[in-house]
């Protein structure tokens, strides 16, 4: 039961709560970060050392960098930038992460909407380590926005001025009242240039410089959660991600600090990607994606290199305290056998946050080892939920998926990668290539379309 004084018998809450799909791995957190698993080897590359990389190289030069990154959700992109964020934190930059779902109503934006999100947490972020701005322009910006507004909104904080405060009172009157949110933008939105010119000036270049007199390298802002964003139409032809990101990619470039931003998968298939590279990229695409974890091969034949990182993802939340090859022999007080949690591997297709919710169901229907039977069950159960509001047209292009390995275009494909119905991966030569979600292949509509 134990080895060299580290417990080897499975702890279950804990297991369960480390399951728990909801909760993001916190890598800063010590604990949590026994949690993590590298997976840079079967995805094509290490895509966090080309951001970080990309920062640190650029920062040197005195030039401030904007780059995107997607992924299909819950495929580990914020456990990654966490990752990033203890990167830049030990390069002593001061980093800012924060979810855009927390300060903005992500599914109706303007570029503006995003400017004011940025610079609060920024400005909130600065207050902890001591530094207090005090931005003329935001002072008389505040005030007009009262009197335009007819509000008696209090903006200061003790009758003091305080941006991250007044912000703060702004953004969560705004963000769930769309009739305050309109009027705001009818005044804000011509502004937007003298806007950003003020928190380049007034917020950014003075943060920075004091910040080095700190001893830190320079400010990092890291948003997450854009990639939430809906693939409604927004302006025009435009969807909303591609009126902020393609449209206004110009501008959320002039940001005088480095940016990381996530954005919607489904981006990347759009007609305008190729604009949005010229506009935000520095390199040849300014989009970095994050793809799934190859349990097959495209011959689909297993890949056994990835079906062994997630074995030991599961593992580590069961018995974080051991070493990979320790653990394996423990597998017997987790599951009924290794060809159980093989089953369980390759239905989830590498998608990190459905091996979790199968795991996190299967320990509320039984206590471990989870045996093979209540895993059919789980299966069972979320193969029926994904089908529903699959169409015939939709069953028709899955099926074309999974024999070429390729998608075409956005407009047939967009719905099926936002649904997790179709998954993206690279192989080791770094090429990129498509499959459908494993649990569709257990339906009897899928299996119809090869008898």
């Amino acid at each position: 039961e134990y080895f060299l004084g580290l417990t080897m018998e499975l702890d279950i809450l804990r297991f369960f709560g480390a399951c728990n799909p909801a909760d993001t791995l916190v890598y800063n957190n010590e604990e949590e970060r026994r949690y993590y698993i590298d997976f840079s080897s079967v995805r094509g590359g290490n895509i966090i050392r080309t951001l970080e990389k990309a920062i640190t190289r650029n920062t040197q030069l005195g030039k401030p960098t904007c780059q995107l990154f997607t992924g299909h959700i819950g495929c580990g992109k914020s456990t990654e930038l966490m990752k990033l964020q203890a990167i830049l934190l030990e390069k002593d930059f001061h980093v800012v992460y924060f979810k855009s779902s927390e300060d903005l109503e992500i599914n109706d934006l303007e570029i503006t909407d995003i400017f004011l999100a940025i610079t609060h947490k920024v400005s909130e972020s600065l207050e902890t380590v001591g530094i207090k701005l005090r931005p003329n322009y935001f002072v008389r910006l505040f005030q007009e926005i009262v009197d335009f507004l007819k509000t008696d909104i209090d903006l200061a904080y003790k009758n003091e001025f305080s941006l991250p405060f007044g912000l703060g009172k702004l953004i969560a009157k705004t963000k769930n009242n769309p009739s305050d949110r309109s009027r705001l933008r009818q005044y804000l939105e011509p502004k937007k240039t003298e806007i950003l010119d003020a928190i380049n000036k007034e917020v950014f270049a003075k943060a920075t410089e004091k910040l080095k007199e700190q001893g830190k390298q320079g400010l990092v802002v890291i948003v997450d959660n854009f990639d939430q964003m809906d693939n409604r139409p927004k302006f025009k032809d435009l969807t909303q991600p591609e009126y902020i990101f393609v449209e206004n990619g110009g501008k959320l470039r002039q940001l005088n600090c480095h940016v990381v931003y996530t954005i919607p998968f489904a981006l990347r298939f759009s007609p305008k990607i190729q604009v949005l590279n010229n506009r935000l990229g520095d390199v040849i695409s300014a989009l970095r994606a994050l793809p799934m974890i190859p349990v097959r091969n495209r011959n689909g034949s297993k890949c056994e290199e990835g079906l062994a990182l997630l074995q030991d993802m599961v593992l580590a939340r069961a018995f974080p305290a051991l070493e990979p090859q320790q653990r394996i022999g423990l597998i017997p007080q987790v599951f009924e056998s290794s060809e159980t949690l093989e089953r369980l591997f390759l239905i989830s297709g590498g998608h990190v946050r459905n091996v979790l919710k199968i795991v996190y169901q299967c320990l509320l229907e039984d206590d471990p080892p989870i045996s093979q039977a209540c895993i059919e069950r789980v299966i069972r159960d979320y193969c029926n939920n994904s089908i529903l509001g699959i169409t015939d047209e939709n069953w028709e292009l899955l099926y074309r998926v999974s024999q070429e390995k390729t998608i075409r275009g956005q407009e047939d494909y967009s719905n099926l990668l936002r649904l997790l119905w179709v998954f993206e991966y690279s192989d080791p030569e770094g090429e990129t290539w498509f499959d459908i979600n494993p649990v569709l292949k257990e339906s009897k509509r899928f299996r119809s379309f090869e008898s």
